[in-house]
């Protein structure tokens, strides 16, 4: 006979009321403001880019020709070790990100990498359940592709990230659990099973990021398009290219604002 729980209220997990305190108006200003374009790139469908952002730039992944997700990793440009922590920024903030939300590092580390200043989606969440840029799903890649149809198939998220870090010194472990921009995603009400929808982006829609520190970014665009089919199928939608835009602000309008420090201690459980 099936065990009978007390029913208890949910506890939101981390007192994320004492985190130290984003600028958000600062932030609305820098994403409201034009600035000097430094740089910009095409990501080409269904392959990934890496590129070089300094700490106090903005940098912008923009939807282009069509309807497509990307997969974006971060990593600190001088010590790849730290890198995007997608679990603990979960924990921190929620499962799908939005404006003023960090992007926080790995261990001893601990620090925002970047900020969102925009997103133009602003999605919400939906009666499933269902937003956008999540911090759920890991990446598309060979290794479980193998497990569902048999095949090889390096074309992947995965694949793609590592092809895109190799000039810059990195390898295939040094690719990590993903922002998924674009992506809308959730959990099913009955089995909690990892879903997608159709991307609700358009052309012209963009996540912006602040630059906490210096940055090396990389991102795929993902084989499965919009994700509107499931992956190892053997099915996926039309891809589009997606375009990276690096601003630089100006002294005044980062008055104030000052890079994010590591986190002092370390060494944890060896002191």
């Amino acid at each position: 006979m099936p065990r009978v729980h007390e029913y208890h209220k949910p506890i939101v997990c981390y007192n994320v009321d004492n985190l130290p305190p984003v600028d958000k108006e600062q932030l609305d200003r820098l994403a409201q403001h034009k600035h000097e374009l430094v740089s910009e790139l095409t990501i080409p469908p269904r392959d990934g880019r890496a590129w070089e952002v300094k700490a106090g730039q903005l940098f912008r992944i923009t939807c282009t020709k069509g309807p497509q997700v990307a997969d974006v990793n971060f990593w600190s440009l001088h010590n790849p070790k730290e890198r995007f922590y997608a679990s603990k920024t979960r924990q921190l903030h929620a499962s799908h990100l939005k404006a003023y939300d960090r992007l926080w590092s790995c261990f001893p580390y601990m620090r925002p990498l970047a900020t969102i200043t925009y997103e133009s989606i602003q999605y919400g969440i939906d009666r499933d359940g269902a937003s956008v840029h999540d911090v759920i799903g890991s990446r598309c890649d060979p290794y479980t592709n193998w497990l569902l149809t048999g095949q090889d198939m390096n074309v992947c998220c995965h694949s793609n990230l590592t092809r895109a870090v190799a000039p810059f010194g990195l390898a295939e472990e040094d690719v990590h659990d993903v922002l998924n921009a674009f992506m809308c995603t959730g959990f099913t009400r009955d089995t909690n099973q990892y879903f997608t929808k159709p991307s609700p982006v358009r052309v012209g829609d963009y996540i912006e990021f602040l630059a906490e520190t210096d940055l090396l970014v990389a991102a795929s665009t993902c084989p499965q398009g919009d994700v509107s089919v499931a992956c190892g199928t053997g099915k996926a939608p039309q891809c589009f290219p997606l375009g990276v835009q690096i601003f630089q602000p100006s002294a005044e309008m980062l008055q104030g604002w000052r890079p994010s420090l590591e986190i002092p201690g370390g060494a944890a459980g060896l002191r």
